[in-house]
């Protein structure tokens, strides 16, 4: 029985992981993780180019050595799931078959089958798939019959057989074919999965090894301390240099914290170096879903990928995946238009997405760019006075970049029906939330019927930072430098005060202050010095003003969290250590401009910006 053999599978993997077949094990997950990956991006191409035949070999390779290896270990779902596939795939490569959409769909089916019972072997998850539908459809297209194709999805509910072959009598002469081609192959392929799979180790082993997340989160944690302990040594040679100047053991001293400082920052780089994942990771998901949506919406979508080696913090690759999707997905139902709507605007059928990455000094910038018609600002405020979200006077003195971040809005969505894809209004809000959530922030850039242009600019790593030190109220803050536009130094007498609340004119612009004794608690607002530093800070097109008493230079600091004592400080990304042991706070400039954004005085200042 089918299901019994499906069971059996689940508990041999279970079992594999004991004893001598786990390397083995591990080093089969690992490669067939990669072959799928690759396999995945192969029957893109395939349906693109349909007539390689380079391709064809190469696919039909990575099916026949995903079925070796896992009929080697006793994964029998998976083996005969391969065997199937690999033999549409054998006559597609001998030019018996023609690949067609229709074709491809019942592929990439099986594919995305593959795929989870490799995740069932990896978590040891021992309930079966039913997989009969899509080896009769399989089975359908290696015996040419096109009509079992779609028969097949209607008897897809049918018990599955792991060992479901080409059904029907009156197949028995492609059936002997595909047996006897087969049984050819059968005397080579047990010694040739042994042999792939007592050398996957070898193979993965000869320049790379695989190691633990948690071991590099740990590396990564005590080189935190490293940097703190070397600011700190830093600060004392500095202070008995001062005081024992000219002594030989001072320039000594001198040049061994130097050279503590040049090490310190080399291990820095490679630890952070250990933990980098090219983009591409992400990236290589996207081609399939643009397929998909491209079928869904009935628009002709070509996507372009740029710069997929640039490489990424492993923790912020996890996290982009969700955002990137959403973007994508939107720029597909409301950016890219119907092929009729393109040609009556003189373009071509085909609309473009662009994604590019590339990193710029201690960033990394990702871009979505599509062709289609654009934003029109007007429609977006009109849409936002209609839902109650802003008012006629506010939608009239909005900028067209104000008018753009609208999208943010929860709630807010400019589609005219909900569809599987868009238009029950969620999603963008979620999109920001978790941009800034890695300390990064979106932008947008649109021109109608010309395109759309998202940016997502993040850090690298969320380990350590350049942070300006700032002093207010005998209190020492940390803001991050990647959120500092510019310092401007002004006189008291500058201050102006709108609707209760303190504003500055800024050259063309009218800027909120926030005075963070004020914001966060730290200390009083009495007596205020005559001449005071602003640093302005901004998230997206939204700047404000922190008054601070004095700038006290830039540092590199390690975030550290604030502890389950504390727990969540609005306004407070996490907490560093001084050279002198002193802890102090790291501001979380989007959380602090939300927080000015809610008390009633700055609710006046952030009305008048826009005047």
């Amino acid at each position: 029985m089918a299901t019994e053999k499906s069971s059996s599978e689940g508990n041999q993997a279970s079992h594999a992981f004991d004893g001598e077949m786990a390397e083995i094990l591990e080093s089969f997950i690992v490669e067939s993780n990669e072959i799928l990956e690759k396999l995945g991006q192969n029957l893109l191409e395939l349906e693109k180019n349909p007539a390689d035949s380079e391709l064809h070999n190469v696919i039909f390779r990575a099916v026949h050595t995903l079925k070796g290896t896992s009929s080697f270990l006793g994964f029998e779902q998976t083996t005969a799931l391969a065997h199937s596939f690999e033999d549409v795939l054998n006559k597609i490569r001998k030019g018996e078959l023609k690949v067609s959409s229709e074709k491809m769909d019942v592929m990439f089916e099986a594919y995305d089958l593959l795929k989870e019972l490799m995740h069932r072997i990896e978590n040891h998850i021992n309930d079966p798939l039913d997989l009969a539908g899509v080896m009769l459809r399989l089975d359908a297209i290696s015996a040419n019959r096109d009509e079992g194709i779609s028969a097949g999805r209607e008897r897809g509910t049918q018990p599955a057989s792991a060992d479901t072959r080409i059904p029907g009598g009156e197949q028995q002469q492609a059936e002997t074919a595909a047996a006897s081609e087969h049984e050819e192959k059968s005397t080579h392929e047990l010694g040739s999965a042994q042999i792939a799979a007592s050398s996957m180790q070898a193979k993965s082993g000869d320049s790379t090894i695989r190691v633990d997340v948690a071991r590099l989160d740990a590396l990564m944690n005590l080189v935190g301390e490293l940097v703190l302990g070397r600011n700190r040594l830093s600060q004392v040679a500095h202070q008995l240099n001062e005081e024992y100047e000219g002594e030989s053991l001072m320039h000594e001293l001198g040049e061994t914290n130097a050279h503590i400082d040049f090490i310190t920052t080399e291990l820095q780089m490679a630890v952070m170096k250990t933990r980098m994942v090219p983009i591409a990771k992400v990236f290589n998901k996207l081609p399939r879903l643009v397929r998909e949506l491209s079928k869904e919406t009935g628009k002709e979508i070509e996507l372009k990928l740029e710069g997929e080696e640039t490489e990424l913090d492993k923790s912020l690759i996890e996290e982009l995946n969700d955002p990137l999707i959403h973007l994508l997905r939107n720029s597909a139902d409301h950016g890219i238009e119907v092929p009729s709507e393109r040609a009556r605007a003189g373009k071509v059928s085909k609309g473009t997405i662009t994604v590019r990455a590339e990193q710029e000094g201690n960033h990394m910038v990702i871009s979505i760019h599509d062709d289609g018609h654009g934003m029109d600002p007007e429609t977006l405020k009109a849409k936002a006075v209609e839902k109650g979200m802003i008012t006629e006077t506010q939608a009239r003195e909005m900028t067209q970049a104000e008018a753009f971040n609208l999208i943010f809005a929860p709630g807010f969505s400019t589609a005219q029906k909900v569809t599987n894809v868009s238009g029950r209004g969620v999603g963008m809000d979620v999109v920001r939330t978790n941009v800034e959530k890695l300390k990064g922030n979106i932008q947008i850039q649109s021109e109608l019927n010309v395109g759309t242009k998202i940016i997502i600019k993040l850090p690298l790593t969320l380990a350590i930072i350049q942070a300006l030190l700032v002093e207010a109220k005998k209190e020492i803050f940390s803001i991050p430098l990647d959120s500092v536009r510019e310092v401007v130094r002004v006189n008291k007498k500058e201050i102006a005060t709108i609707s209760g609340s303190e504003v500055i004119r800024l050259r063309d612009s009218v800027l909120p202050l926030a005075h963070l004794s004020r914001v966060l608690g730290s200390g009083s607002d009495q007596g205020c010095a005559e001449w005071m530093y602003i640093v302005v800070v901004g998230v997206g097109e939204k700047n404000l003003g922190i008054v601070v008493d004095s700038l006290l230079g830039q540092k590199e600091v390690v975030i550290k969290t604030i502890g389950e004592y504390l727990g969540n400080v609005r306004g407070i990304a996490g907490s560093t250590i001084l050279g002198d042991g002193r802890v102090i706070m790291i501001i979380d400039i989007g959380e602090l401009m939300k927080l000015c954004s809610e008390q009633p005085r700055a609710m006046h200042a952030e009305a008048r910006v826009t005047l």
